[in-house]
């Protein structure tokens, strides 16, 4: 069995009376480092990147303020260029994402891909893919062919507008 003087403590500390002395742990300056605007009662200054925030031009209108570039939905496409496809490819293979994975030249995650110009004298047949206007021009040259991309686009939401009051004619 446990005796009293072997209880721990299990409640909260009480609070520390500051400003009782220096031979107190909190005496003196009590916790509040040296002199100063910070040290004194009722010190409360914004942060200075806030400051900066505040000072800065806004755009009118609701959500002009974002980035520019900004647009969740739109996935950046991985950029190949023509050389390192003629590298890994031989002549007449068809190129589509699939075997592009297949040959290590894109990760796994990624299913968009843009090629980019380049050098090759192989005739390639490119399929499901972007192609630059420079790779087309170069890829037609060496007698191979591009395959449209045929881009399905989500469907949008409709706007659901407020019900109208009662009382007030809706148009």
């Amino acid at each position: 069995m446990a005796s009293l003087n072997a209880l721990k403590r299990t409640g909260k500390r009480p609070y520390r009376r500051v400003g009782r002395g220096q031979s107190s742990t909190r005496g003196k300056q009590s916790g509040r480092g040296g002199k100063g605007q910070t040290a004194r009662a009722g010190n409360k200054r914004r942060p200075e990147m806030r400051d900066i925030i505040k000072k800065l031009p806004k755009r009118r209108g609701y959500g002009k303020n974002r980035g520019r570039t900004f647009n969740p939905d739109r996935v950046q496409p991985l950029a190949l260029s023509l050389t390192r496809i003629d590298k890994a490819f031989q002549n007449g293979a068809e190129i589509t994402p699939a075997t592009l994975l297949a040959q290590g030249l894109m990760g796994r995650g990624r299913w968009q891909v843009k090629i980019i110009g380049g050098t090759t004298e192989k005739k390639f047949t490119v399929k499901g893919c972007t192609v630059s206007a420079s790779a087309t021009s170069v890829i037609e040259k060496a007698g191979g062919s591009v395959a449209p991309l045929v881009v399905v686009e989500k469907a949008k939401k409709a706007k659901v507008g407020k019900p109208a009051k009662a009382g007030k004619k809706s148009e």
